[in-house]
């Protein structure tokens, strides 16, 4: 088996590459499902679209530096095994369609380091349960993408494999923790990727990268497999894994090829049977004028298109409070209890007075869905920002010409985290400078499937 892992990039840990990225937004590759399809058909096979994604790979990833870890040998082998089932009559879903995984999952025989230098040599031997069941679909694993150390920030740098550029500008973000997958899509050289998310971990690179990305119910599938280096313990709370595609057909597919148990399918229903609510600020967090002025345009034309379309309503949950007990229960969970700034530990009345909090908290959005099919609200209130070495903490935004903290951004992920509820993030447009707008559709426990359909209605109206 020969593995081979890509360079660190020059300026890992400061500054950033100044060579043109090539813009691939629109790229005509096909998508994971008319790449199985064609297999299928015969028109191609497995093989030709693993060799045409590693040539892809090898052509586009240079000044992105999203795909580090290449399993290019193995994946061949994988290839040729997909057209022995395929002449034996097998259809699974995916079967011959390359792709690659986010870093921090488990692939037997391949590094898992979640970016850090003293996790360089782990290697496990056994595939997380995603990626056995994407396998079992007949997907072709060609490797691993780019993350942040202990996927704990919204770009992707480490001192390991180095920084992830935004396909649409070197100079720009693509996001984290998620955000090599994200990059990998953009740039063309994938069709679908696997991601995990905590605080917008696959919503934001998607919104970054102009890309597709979904945050499951929390639990629907499983994270067993996508743990810390060498650990087995239980999963984080609030943490989940999910789908990165270009479109979201190949989104919803992925979802249910993923999921522990079948989850309720949407109802197809016209523009005019869907209750939304359309969001564009917050009470603890600025919106970037771009992305609130994109969601008005939005609000306006699912209006016009049918839609019973509301910009505020008393059913929304107490969303200060919400981002208080979101941002406590984050870092506790991050930290494993044990605050970074010297201060006492969470107590486990703490604790259960925090989880008591989320309960509530679930319950009012609950309540509020009874009305509401989705609501629609930013991803992030910026699009793609400058790449930073600034710690997290002490990293701030210019936003509508103010400095703001960064941190209060987590604010937009936490709407669906904190309730555990899933929601999609979509491409709407492109800012002033050209770089994706992204938002997401947020809907209620285990109605995953509609909030990709509302978010595909929402993204169509907006072509």
């Amino acid at each position: 088996m020969v593995v081979s892992v890509a360079p660190a990039q020059a300026g890992a840990a400061g500054g950033s590459s100044n060579t043109a990225v090539p813009a691939f937004a629109g790229t005509t590759d096909k998508s994971a499902i008319e790449t199985a399809a064609a297999i299928r058909a015969g028109e191609t096979t497995a093989l030709l679209e693993c060799e045409a994604a590693i040539a892809r790979i090898e052509a586009r990833d240079g000044p992105i530096n999203a795909v580090v870890v290449r399993d290019f040998d193995r994946a061949r082998h994988q290839a040729r095994e997909a057209d022995k089932r395929l002449a034996a009559g097998e259809t699974a879903p995916l079967l011959g369609v390359p792709m690659t995984v986010k870093e921090s999952f488990d692939v037997a025989g391949l590094p898992t380091t979640w970016g850090l230098e003293a996790a360089r040599d782990f290697v496990p031997q056994d595939d997380a349960v995603a990626v056995k069941r994407l396998k079992a679909a007949g997907a072709v694993i060609l490797g691993k993408t780019n993350v942040p150390p202990l996927l704990a920030d919204l770009q992707s740098n480490n001192p390991v494999y180095g920084r992830t550029n935004n396909p649409h500008h070197p100079g720009r973000v693509a996001g984290g923790s998620s955000g090599g997958s994200a990059a990998a899509l953009a740039s063309g050289m994938v069709p679908l990727e696997m991601g995990s998310d905590i605080g917008g971990s696959i919503r934001v690179p998607a919104a970054f990268n102009g890309v597709w990305g979904h945050k499951p119910t929390f639990a629907a599938l499983s994270r067993v497999g996508h743990h810390f280096p060498g650990t087995d313990g239980a999963p984080g709370e609030l943490s989940v894994i999910g789908p990165l595609a270009r479109n979201p057909d190949d989104l919803a597919l992925a979802l249910d090829i993923l999921a522990d148990h079948p989850l309720a399918q949407s109802d197809n229903r016209p523009a005019s049977g869907y209750h939304v609510l359309v969001l564009n600020s917050h009470p603890n967090a600025t919106v970037a004028a771009p992305i609130a002025d994109a969601l008005d345009r939005l609000a306006d034309a699912l209006h016009d298109l049918g839609m019973a379309v509301d910009r505020t309503s008393d059913l929304i949950p107490d969303l200060d409070a919400q981002q208080r007990n979101y941002m406590k229960m984050l870092n506790i969970t991050i930290a494993r209890g044990v605050p970074q700034d010297g201060s006492a530990p969470t107590t486990l009345i703490e604790w259960f007075d925090l989880r008591d909090e989320q309960a509530r908290n679930k319950r009012a959005w609950n309540a509020l869905f009874k009305s509401y099919d989705a609501v629609i609200a930013p991803t992030l209130g910026v699009t793609a920002f400058a790449h930073d070495d600034t710690p997290l903490i002490q990293r701030t935004l210019d936003i509508n010409g103010d400095a703001t903290p960064f941190g209060l951004q987590f604010a937009f992920p936490g709407l669906a985290t904190f309730p555990m509820l899933p929601a999609t993030s979509f491409p709407i447009g492109t800012d002033p400078d050209g770089l994706p707008i992204g938002v997401q559709a947020i809907a209620d426990t285990l109605k995953d499937h509609t909030a990709i359909a509302v978010a595909r209605l929402a993204h169509g109206v907006m072509q």
